[in-house]
């Protein structure tokens, strides 16, 4: 008998406690082994639509809700009795009538209850919405998965909110097609699939149900909380993972589209299909690196000899190892030092008169990360991205600095790490066969110039060799440059995820306000934010503007209070502030509601039973039940020192892009609540962020 396990079992068992989880394991390993043990206490359940649904007994009050049929046994749902009962008496299961996956139906009746409201006679009105899905056909619908009893609701749609209401409760495939009808775009009508094909086998069904077929895939199963954006490909994001492309590649979206698991399936797939290559997975930092090893492995398992092809690194690690590989051992100048160097040679003429702040951001932008080697390499290279012109005089002037600031360096036997890789970068160049055949980036917003020049000597203009996920509104660390000036051309081969899995409708419309409709890179490619689409409801966030760094405290204590009271989990909490000299604005607050805390550091690891604590910056690639985002005042962001030491015209721009940056990464690791706070007066960002801010 084949064992299947639901994604609403999984996250139903997540809402337990951790004795009663142990039960529901202990329990679900029997049935995984011998199904018809006696000891197992099946009992039919009475007044549901569905007869093969059953309960199963973990203790006196635990139930475990199994779909039985005589060739395979569901696990569906879990929880204390009535609850379980209630669960089961609103659902069935079954097999769509039109693209033939299996999926649980919810009971009309039992979910919408409409109430007319009575209208006087001779009262003037203005006329009705019209309906939201009058121009979708009974037959698209179903095409689109939507259950062939939930046609009549859809048809009464009349808003988005109503949209949002009826979506809530169809299969997800359902859900997304409707969303995205109501915000103007036309999904394509998804393909037909044999009518021979098992109905959990369906594309569609693989989102929601998964076969365990052995104790170590079922322990798995249970280990690890259901992600389907983990697990699972939407149909869309399978087509990109699985498509071939005859150069370097992109998928771009929003926060929560699942460009990551993108990535991690995209690098897996080329594993896959080309035996003997090696892949490599790489970030821009440590942190977000080992966060792709862990879900890497939860991805593959079981599959150890496709681990050992497959390689995940940040980048600069992998530069470095490469390096030490072709050269010998390697020592970096480190940020302190290089800015000890400029600083002396700057004083040693200081006839030149440029500050110290825009020699460093010269000689890191221009200078070092185009490995400008001569005074006519510098005298002629387009400075991209700073707009403020120097006369040539200015040039040779600034060139006599930092030919000095090369001959120090090289006194010391320091190497940047722009000319690291630029030597690998040359190296790879002379290789017959590169180290890795493919290789996948993710954030890859971020990555800076001599990184790109490093992969596109990798990867060249070879068929899959590159493959880029990112988003250009949470760039927060690099200058914008030309990719295509490097030899990375993606135009044309550049796709858009457009479905949100992490963040609710509310939350993702309030925080795409700080972005604007569109986001362009310096080579014209244009990512799109109209047409995308949550998949789930929720409150509000709350933008509140106080007074005082105590009331901020005093409201937030109690925010978080009232969080953890709706049964929110300490470890679902993160507050987040601009840098280390706010983050103590947000401990106060915390040890106001009484819950402990962790600050994360560079390793970016939430403690069980902890609210995590920590800067914007470290936000990346985390997601939390719910965020308050603190300390949102006027000069703290956009940071006032970065824009009164700006370098030039364009430092100003990019200081408010990468700020508005900041703050949308941070508001966007909420999935449920996001609340924001500042003191009066608050960021200029606030404005945007919410037309009627609340205040207190």
């Amino acid at each position: 008998m084949n064992v299947l396990i639901s994604n609403t079992f999984t996250a139903s068992l997540a809402r337990l406690t951790n004795q009663e989880q142990k039960a529901v394991k202990f329990t679900v390993f029997d049935l995984q082994v011998d199904p018809s043990r006696p000891s197992l206490r099946y009992h039919k359940l009475g007044s549901v639509r569905d007869p093969k649904f059953s309960s199963v007994r973990v203790s006196r009050d635990i139930r475990i809700i199994v779909h039985r049929d005589s060739e395979s046994l569901l696990l569906c749902y879990v929880d204390h009795h009535d609850k379980a009962y209630e669960w089961a008496g609103r659902r069935k299961l079954e097999t769509h009538p039109a693209t033939g996956a299996a999926q649980f139906v919810e009971i009309a009746e039992t979910v919408l209850q409409v109430v007319e409201p009575e209208v006087p006679y001779g009262t003037d009105f203005e006329c009705e919405e019209p309906l939201l899905f009058a121009e979708v056909s009974d037959e698209e619908l179903l095409a689109y998965g939507v259950p062939q009893d939930w046609i009549i609701e859809v048809r009464k749609v009349r808003s988005d909110d109503e949209a949002l209401d009826v979506a809530a409760h169809l299969p997800e495939e359902a859900s997304e097609a409707l969303l995205k009808i109501a915000t103007g775009e036309k999904p394509p009508i998804p393909a037909r699939v044999a009518e021979d094909v098992d109905p959990f086998e369906h594309p569609d069904a693989k989102r929601r149900f998964r076969v365990v077929a052995n104790e170590d895939e079922l322990e798995q199963a249970l280990d690890y909380p259901w992600e389907k954006w983990t697990i699972f490909l939407h149909p869309a994001q399978r087509e990109i993972v699985e498509k071939d492309f005859s150069g370097p590649a992109r998928v771009s979206g929003s926060a929560g589209t699942g460009k990551t698991i993108v990535a991690l399936h995209r690098a897996v797939f080329l594993a896959r299909k080309h035996e003997e290559a090696r892949v490599l997975l790489t970030t821009f930092s440590e942190t977000l690196a080992n966060s792709l090893r862990i879900k890497l492995r939860r991805l593959i398992s079981n599959e150890p000899k496709l681990a050992e092809r497959l390689e995940v690194h940040a980048i600069n690690e992998i530069g470095r190892r490469l390096y030490e590989a072709k050269f010998g051992k390697i020592s970096l100048v480190t940020p302190e030092e290089l800015t000890e160097v400029i600083r002396e040679v700057s004083e040693r003429e200081p006839e030149q008169g440029f500050a110290h702040r825009f020699l460093l951001s010269e000689w890191r932008e221009v200078v070092d990360a185009w490995q400008l080697q001569t005074w006519e390499e510098y005298r002629d290279i387009r400075r991209l991205g700073r707009k403020t012109r120097l006369p040539e005089q200015h040039r040779t002037a600034l060139w006599s600095v930092f030919e000095a600031v090369k001959r120090e360096l090289r006194e010391r036997e320091l190497l940047t790490k722009a000319g690291m890789f630029n030597a690998v970068a040359e190296s790879l160049r002379e290789r017959r066969n590169p180290p890795f055949e493919f290789a996948v980036v993710d954030e890859a917003q971020d990555i800076d110039v001599p990184q790109l020049k490093f992969l596109a000597a990798l990867g060249g203009d070879r068929p899959n060799s590159l493959f880029f996920a990112g988003d250009l509104g949470q760039r927060i660390f690099q200058q914008p440059f030309s990719w295509k000036s490097l030899g990375v051309e993606i135009r044309g081969r550049s796709q858009t995820l457009r479905t949100n899995y992490r963040t609710s409708h509310q939350i993702r419309m309030q925080t795409d306000r700080l972005l604007g409709p569109k986001v362009a890179d310096v080579d014209g490619n244009v990512e799109s934010r109209t047409g995308t689409v949550s998949v789930f409801n929720g409150p509000r966030p709350e933008i509140c503007e106080l007074e005082s760094k105590e009331e901020e405290r005093d409201l937030v204590g109690l925010w978080i209070s009232d969080r953890l009271e709706e049964g929110i989990s300490p470890h679902e909490i993160g507050v987040f502030a601009r840098s280390t000299t706010e983050l103590e604005r947000a401990k106060e607050a915390v040890r106001q509601s009484g819950a402990e805390f962790n600050v994360l550091d560079e390793s970016v690891e939430t403690s069980p039973g902890k609210i995590s604590i920590s800067t914007m910056h470290l936000a990346k690639g985390l997601e939390f039940r719910a965020v308050a985002v603190m300390a949102c005042d006027d000069e703290v962001i956009p940071l006032q020192d970065r824009i009164e030491n700006v370098a030039d015209d364009a430092d100003l721009e990019e200081v408010y892009n990468t700020e508005r940056h900041l703050l949308y990464v941070a508001c966007t690791r909420a999935r449920d609540r996001l609340l924001v706070t500042g003191i009066d007066p608050v960021s200029e960002f606030l404005d945007d962020l919410s037309l009627t801010p609340l205040a207190i």
